[in-house]
């Protein structure tokens, strides 16, 4: 009997891996600005179907929540998580209206909505990020392999090259993941550069608002001045 375990789910990972270290630079880039524009008071929309509403969830509770230290709590909603408002749009307007309607009830301009599909090609996403741009939001998206339509409407995308589902969504989360490191230095550092995480005054003389939170959040668990700090994740 061959009890031989079959390894080719962790070689085809392995090897679309290798490829996606080359969008380093592009999820550098996004949770910088994003830290810039939530830290302004802007807000974070994502949205996606199945395996990646699971994953866009997961990103907005990173956000909301925190990924490993302690920071302020920044704008993010996962649009598939109100149920009674999804199930009603569905039931009221068709399912490709899901996004699109929540979008255009949440967002604003200058708001950042990010849209995850293996495909590229979901209907409900594409009327989202339509909706989205005549807002005057700006429209990320992650996805499967290019060219795909999602790609094409969004404003900046980031197309992972497996020919697998499972294979992509893997790597959408270690993009989630990334994407929160790089939130989390940007903000550190004060978000747009021009201002330090203590809430030193930048150029204009005055503490950049992300400065003056990250200052506030290193409060948070403190009983008495000096005194213990909450742990952090994952520690008891």
């Amino acid at each position: 009997m061959n009890t031989a375990t079959d390894t080719t789910h962790c070689d085809d990972l392995a090897k679309a891996l290798e490829a996606f270290r080359h969008h380093a630079p592009l999820i550098e880039r996004w949770g910088t600005e994003l830290a810039r524009r939530l830290g302004s008071g802007a807000r974070l929309l994502v949205a996606g179907n199945g395996g990646s509403a699971a994953q866009a969830q997961h990103l907005t509770a990173e956000l909301v929540g925190r990924y490993r230290e302690d920071r302020p709590p920044f704008s993010a909603l996962a649009l598939h998580a109100d149920t009674s408002s999804t199930t009603a749009i569905a039931n009221d307007y068709g399912v490709q209206e899901v996004f699109a309607r929540q979008t255009a009830a949440h967002g604003r301009p200058g708001d950042v909505l990010l849209l995850l599909s293996t495909s590229g090609a979901s209907a409900n996403l594409l009327t989202a990020a339509e909706h989205a741009r005549r807002l005057g939001m700006t429209v990320w998206a992650l996805t499967g392999r290019s060219p795909n339509p999602l790609q094409l409407g969004a404003d900046d995308a980031l197309c992972v090259d497996a020919p697998l589902a499972a294979t992509v969504q893997e790597l959408h989360l270690v993009a989630v993941h990334m994407l929160c490191e790089t939130f989390d230095r940007a903000v550190e550092n004060g978000g747009t550069g021009r201002v330090a995480a203590d809430g030193t005054p930048g150029a204009d003389g005055k503490p950049g608002v992300v400065g003056r939170l990250v200052g506030r959040a290193r409060t948070v668990g403190r009983t008495t001045p000096g005194g213990p700090v909450a742990p952090r994740k994952g520690q008891a």
